[in-house]
């Protein structure tokens, strides 16, 4: 691999600078200057194949699927169910009645919490999540909790920001119901050693959730060889359309599971005194699916399968080695997260700047970043900050821009005196 020292770093045969060029919104000026976009933790921007994809379903397919005999939607049907096989065969999933298609991470996560811990949680029992995750893996625990009587119990993390794992033999407790942990950290970027934790939760009979949200595009994910019993991922982190994501659950937990929504598809006979309810996975996709979401989303995944999912994330852990020593020669500037694995995310703040102002001005020379707690207000709280500046990388990004940010934080704090 060649030094970092460099900024002409080429994995492999692939120009990921000619990639570029399959995402129009990078061609786009801001303020008069090329955009830089370092937001892709919060969404990626889309291929021109995906785009192509979800305007050619609606000029020449679209149709509601599974309910119609006439052949827009048995076309649309079969495209639905394709991209269920594609997202099977993406995650190495046993079967694709263990793939169900929701609205993204957030809902995937309530579906479990809700639909688990009605069978499964009850007064006294507990819960265990990270210090480090998005409210969207801590919010639907609680409300679980606070409906049946359950304790919320958390995993610490170091200044690091690598989780105590220390600490986990004593929090799994005979009360333990299940462990719902984060693949990557949205703020610090921080992969976490899943795989280990799994194997410690299965030791005590105790099912673990993950939340691959920004884990889905860090190297290739084996749901069988990572054993966790449900994985969720949202498209539109992973170069696929808003407003589709994903659930895998392994087939015997969500067999035992109750819906969490009622509606079309979902069902197999309805009176006015009992339904019963249809096969997995319909089981769980109440109502109209996004049959064009999901399209989009299997377009996105086989792109990026046929980039190469290796050499994007390895191109991507070059582009974070250069952009953490560029911004480590910032005098007075201060990253959080600094996890021996981590994934290409840094959160930083400059000394006595506020992360909005920086945030403001760094948009005015066309760099794109976010600004805040990131939805994951414990991390902010852990470090007893306001907030942070995070700048996450994609393949498609440059050792230019990365020194075109550094530029523009010299004259951030030029301007701040």
């Amino acid at each position: 691999m060649k030094d970092n020292s460099t900024n002409n770093y080429q994995p492999s045969t692939i120009n990921f600078i000619r990639l570029r060029n399959d995402f129009p919104i990078l061609s786009r000026e801001v303020y008069g200057k090329p955009l830089v976009y370092f937001d892709n933790g919060a969404t990626t921007q889309k291929p021109t194949c995906v785009l192509q994809t979800i305007q050619r379903f609606y000029n020449e397919i679209n149709a509601n699927i599974h309910r119609g005999v006439h052949v827009l939607s048995e076309e649309s049907t079969r495209e639905y169910e394709d991209a269920r096989e594609v997202v099977r065969k993406f995650l190495n999933a046993r079967k694709t009645s263990e793939i169900i298609f929701t609205s993204g991470t957030t809902a995937s996560i309530n579906l479990v919490a809700f639909s688990f811990g009605e069978v499964f949680v009850k007064q006294g029992d507990e819960i265990l999540v990270t210090e480090m995750e998005h409210h969207s893996n801590i919010v639907p625990w609680q409300m679980l909790c606070e409906r049946k009587g359950a304790t919320l119990k958390v995993i610490p993390f170091n200044d690091n920001g690598e989780l105590m794992l220390e600490k986990i033999p004593e929090l799994l407790t005979p009360k333990t119901r299940i462990v719902a942990l984060t693949q990557v950290s949205n703020t610090l970027g921080t992969v976490n050693p899943v795989a280990e934790i799994v194997r410690m939760a299965h030791s005590q009979n105790i099912p673990v959730l993950v939340d691959g949200a920004q884990g889905v595009k860090h190297g290739i994910v084996d749901v069988q060889k990572l054993d966790a019993d449900f994985y969720t991922f949202s498209g539109h982190k992973i170069y696929g359309p808003t407003g589709i994501g994903v659930l895998y659950g392994k087939e015997e937990w969500l067999n035992r599971m109750v819906p969490w929504q009622g509606g079309g598809d979902m069902i197999s006979t309805v009176t006015f005194k009992k339904t019963t309810f249809n096969e997995l996975p319909f089981k769980f996709e109440a109502g109209t699916a996004n049959y064009i979401g999901a399209a989009g989303l299997a377009t996105a995944l086989n792109y990026y399968t046929g980039i190469g999912i290796e050499a994007a994330t390895a191109y991507e852990n070059e582009l974070l080695r250069y952009a953490t020593r560029r911004l480590s020669e910032i005098e007075g500037l201060t990253i959080y997260g600094n996890a021996r694995e981590k994934a290409a995310i840094i959160s930083f703040l400059l000394k006595d700047i506020h992360p909005y102002d920086t945030g403001t001005i760094l948009d005015k020379f066309g760099i794109a970043v976010r600004t805040g707690h990131h939805c994951s207000q414990p991390v902010i709280d852990h470090f007893g900050i306001d907030g942070t500046v995070r700048a996450s990388l994609a393949f498609y990004n440059t050792f230019d821009e990365i020194d075109r940010l550094v530029e523009a934080l010299h004259k951030v704090k030029a301007m701040f005196g």
